[in-house]
């Protein structure tokens, strides 16, 4: 269940009302009005089942709503309502399963924002990523890749195809360019610091090492793992079950070749850079493919269920009064 708190101009109120009215997976409708101060208007309160939201926020859209006023979305973790439990049971699918494409847009512009929390993470990680291949511990890698704050532009990148998002598609490409470039430099600039102090040397980097080699050894399998993984991040995403995404950091080796990349520099050691950029690309791609891919079948899937299903009330309005 969604609950929508709409700010609006008196002039639209109206129109807002019909919208939400007509539709059979609204319910807790309520207006205020004059409660808006900014803007100076009315203030719309309902909730409507997940699974209808689409319709109803694209109707909101087209009536300017969004331009003059604001619509709050938040989901409702707990509630009690027989009208509302009717309204998700006439709704098509399944709560889980349903894709709010605004609220998957929010959230993909705002893991997409090139900040310095974003940077700050992905240097951090790096770093870690660099540590764990000179000591050889694979417990630092997954810390490194856990750390890592990349999938969420990558997801961006897949949705920004999808929806047609060209604005969406540079800010991602960006903020995950400009986020390795950063990673990398700083390790880089860490791993020197390390050989003139004699930490790190030449046959840490290219010497034996078992527990991380796979870092610069890319191969088929990376590419499934990096597919498989991203789709269930994507799914996790847009389900709002995110605890699946944990899996997705541990699986996927981009910070670790991006750590790889700067000691290789470092160092010298092309073949350890020319490796860890082959699996970073590698990774990078599939991501991108499989987020792709999975929003475009999701788009699909629901673009062919049915928008209402007004039969199943049999003729009657939200009231139980024949419609007019």
């Amino acid at each position: 269940m969604l609950s929508l708190s709409i700010s609006v101009p008196a002039r639209l109120t109206d129109d807002v009302l019909a919208v939400l009215q007509r539709d059979d997976y609204v319910t807790g409708l309520a207006v205020m009005r004059g409660a808006s101060i900014l803007p100076p208007g009315d203030v719309v309160t309902a909730d409507i089942a997940r699974e209808g939201a689409n319709p109803v926020l694209d109707a909101l859209r087209e009536l300017g709503v969004h331009e003059e006023g604001t619509i709050r979305v938040e989901r409702v973790a707990t509630w009690l309502s027989q009208s509302g439990l009717d309204a998700e049971r006439r709704a098509p699918g399944a709560s889980a399963d349903a894709v709010v494409w605004t609220e998957v847009g929010a959230r993909a512009y705002e893991d997409s924002e090139l900040n310095w929390t974003y940077l700050s993470f992905m240097v951090l990680a790096t770093l870690i990523a660099g540590i764990a291949i000179v000591l050889d511990s694979p417990i630092l890698v997954i810390g490194a890749m856990v750390l890592g704050p990349e999938f969420g532009p990558v997801a961006a990148v897949g949705l920004a195809l999808v929806r047609r998002k060209g604005h969406l598609l540079g800010l991602a490409v960006r903020t995950l360019v400009l986020g390795f470039v950063a990673g990398i430099v700083m390790t880089f600039l860490a791993s020197l610091l390390g050989r003139a102090l004699g930490w790190v040397t030449y046959q840490d980097v290219v010497g034996s090492r078992p527990g991380t080699a796979f870092i610069y050894t890319p191969d088929k399998w990376s590419f499934v793992v990096a597919v498989v993984a991203a789709a269930a991040g994507v799914l996790s995403l847009t389900s709002d079950r995110t605890g699946g995404l944990s899996g997705v950091f541990i699986s996927v080796t981009t910070v670790p070749a991006a750590g790889n990349v700067a000691l290789g520099l470092a160092f010298g050691a092309w073949h350890e850079v020319g490796g860890s950029l082959a699996q970073l690309g590698l990774n990078l791609t599939g991501m991108a493919a499989a987020g792709w891919l999975t929003l475009l079948a999701q788009q699909t899937v629901w673009a062919r269920v049915p928008a209402r299903r007004r039969t199943l009330v049999g003729g009657l309005g939200l009231l139980g009064h024949p419609r007019d």
